[in-house]
């Protein structure tokens, strides 16, 4: 279905294959692509630059580290020639987690000209687009940025949030590792009074393409996660969450935190309250 059919308040968040192949060649724009390095060899959208961001992770949000991790990021899109004033789109196999969470940090950076290739290069090659091997080493520079505080959630914002009625937790996982059966760290289960959505249903699995707006909207609003309350997402290290927070968005929720720490830190930090779900 085309993007603008499916009913997005944000549809310009996600690009479609034709959109981009009009945009190519345009000052400004950079085109990243998160896929391991040997896909990304084996052929890619002309100009785009190579960042597999998965693993690039934190697992500490208390203040000092978590403005470490930013200043980290802010430097690895510098290095690959990005600018705080470029047209940003990521792409991805699909609209995949790695995407999504390079778009959710674009965002965390305070940038706000960024984008995701909707289908990815699944959808770019299906298209019959061009694909090429070859591509020149960017220079690196300094990518300003400004860090937009409201985006992120720490583990005390998720403490604060735990007890509030204008709060709602969402755990992005697998159900199994919501319930504690999967565990990925030194504690299993979840953290008190989350909801589950497990992220891989909101998107599409035969074009890989994210949902329709009516269908992202009944996933989070029957879990009465709706856009008057404040939304905190978590997963096991913040990708998948990542990729909830680019679903939101797409809807315009208003107030979206994702939890960049997520299990990863909830469930290996001593004093932390855990809840397992029946």
């Amino acid at each position: 279905m085309d993007i603008s059919a499916r009913g997005y308040v944000n549809p310009n968040l996600l690009w479609s294959p034709e959109t981009l192949k009009k945009k190519l060649g345009q000052p400004g724009l950079a085109i990243i692509d998160t896929r391991p390095a040997e896909m990304f060899a084996k052929g890619r959208i002309p100009s785009s630059r190579h960042f597999d961001l998965y693993f690039v992770n934190t697992d500490d949000t208390d203040p000092a580290p978590l403005d470490s991790f930013t200043r980290m990021w802010a430097n690895l899109l510098g290095w690959r020639g990005i600018r705080e004033t470029d047209t940003i789109v990521f792409c991805g196999e699909f609209t995949d987690m790695c995407v999504a969470r390079g778009f959710w940090f674009a965002e965390y950076l305070g940038h706000a000209d960024v984008h995701v290739l909707d289908g990815g290069m699944a959808a770019w090659s299906a298209a019959g687009l061009t694909v090429e091997s070859a591509s020149n080493t960017p220079k690196p520079v300094k990518f300003a940025f400004n860090p937009v505080a409201k985006t992120v959630a720490t583990y005390s914002s998720v403490l604060d949030a735990i007890d509030d009625p204008d709060c709602v937790i969402v755990d992005n996982r697998s159900r199994e590792e919501f319930v504690g059966t999967d565990k990925r760290a030194r504690h299993g289960g979840a953290i008190p009074g989350a909801k589950h959505r497990d992220w891989e249903d909101l998107y599409d699995h035969d074009s890989g393409c994210m949902k329709s707006a009516d269908q992202l909207r009944e996933a989070f609003e029957v879990l009465d996660a709706t856009p008057d309350k404040e939304i905190t997402l978590y997963c096991n290290t913040g990708y998948r969450s990542a990729h909830a927070y680019l679903a939101l968005r797409l809807l315009d929720y208003p107030r979206i935190r994702n939890y960049v720490g997520s299990w990863q830190e909830w469930g290996n930090r001593d004093g932390l309250p855990i809840w397992t779900p029946e």
